[in-house]
């Protein structure tokens, strides 16, 4: 019983075709139902002989298909002349209104098995863009677990090639890691990036979370932009570990962001950090701060005030 209940469900959805027995054991059942209504209606109009089975045709099509319409439309003609609720007989009238039915029959059943075969070619495409969704969520997943190899691959051959560098290794190391914490923050959303706060989190959280705080609205940063951003917080977070803010007991960082039009602005503020004195030649941080939002129409300002650090961003959203 549960597997006709099943079938007879998925063929009202359209999942599947019933089978012939299924879908004839319906039709007879809208045909009762039909003649039912004819009687109930012969009470009020005993010349209602073809009407209340137009309905029948409609769902024993939509259901079977258009054979067992046909089939259906066929059977309500013959019993709309043959079956009498009333002392008439069938008269020409009576057989003109019959080939009426049978054509706009005719016409419902067209329209009911276009709509079928409509529905059928969506659900067919449908499930091959499922498939095929799939097959790229397999293919991403596997490339991303293939790339996160090769970065701790190079990773670990530059850490092995640079043990008598220790300098030069430890301006590389925080910026592979760096790129590394953010990919995986992007890899969460299937590579189409991720949220702002999660990303200041995760460069700024080893530094203690009562050492900053964090004020704007969610916003979701395309992937391309978060790297680009994630580099550039990361340099600035390792200059406040080092000479600002997070140097300094008392220090305190402030990260605020807005968003007007399509254009984001961010604003890093650092309070309570050492005096800076002197400021050294530009290096690969400062060109980084200056370069990395040009891409997207972008720039970034630093102020070396009393209180620290100060920083302005301002770059275009790109489309999500």
């Amino acid at each position: 019983m549960a597997k006709w209940i099943d079938e007879f469900r998925h063929g009202w959805q359209g999942v599947s075709q019933p089978s012939l027995p299924l879908a004839i054991g319906f039709a007879l059942v809208c045909l009762v139902l039909a003649t039912a209504a004819r009687w109930g209606l012969a009470l009020i109009r005993p010349d209602v002989f073809f009407t209340p089975y137009l309905p029948a045709v409609f769902f024993a099509t939509a259901f079977g298909g258009y054979r067992v319409g046909v089939a259906t439309a066929l059977a309500s003609g013959a019993l709309g002349v043959a079956v009498n609720f009333s002392g008439a007989t069938a008269d020409t009238a009576r057989f003109a209104l019959l080939m009426i039915f049978w054509v706009v029959c005719g016409i419902a059943i067209w329209g009911v098995e276009h709509y079928r075969t409509i529905v059928l070619q969506q659900r067919q495409i449908s499930r091959r863009l499922i498939e095929e969704e799939q097959y790229r969520k397999l293919v991403v997943d596997e490339l991303q677990h293939r790339l996160k190899n090769k970065s701790s691959t190079i990773h670990a051959v530059l850490h092995q090639a640079l043990q008598d560098r220790p300098d030069v290794w430890g301006r590389i190391d925080h910026r592979i890691r760096a790129l590394s914490a953010t990919d995986d923050l992007i890899a969460r959303v299937d590579g189409y990036g991720c949220d702002i706060k999660d990303l200041l989190r995760s460069e700024l959280g080893p530094y203690g979370h009562v050492r900053f705080n964090l004020n704007g609205e969610q916003l979701f940063l395309p992937a391309k932009l978060a790297v680009s951003l994630a580099l550039i917080f990361h340099e600035l977070a390792t200059n406040a570990g080092k000479y600002g803010a997070f140097s300094s007991p008392r220090g305190f960082l402030q990260v605020s962001w807005t968003v007007d039009d399509d254009r984001l602005n961010v604003t890093w503020d650092e309070t309570e950090g050492p005096a800076v004195e002197t400021i050294g030649e530009a290096g690969f941080g400062t060109k980084l701060l200056k370069s990395a939002l040009r891409p997207f129409d972008g720039k970034t300002e630093i102020s070396y005030l009393k209180t620290g650090v100060h920083c302005t961003m301002q770059c275009r959203l790109p489309a999500a």
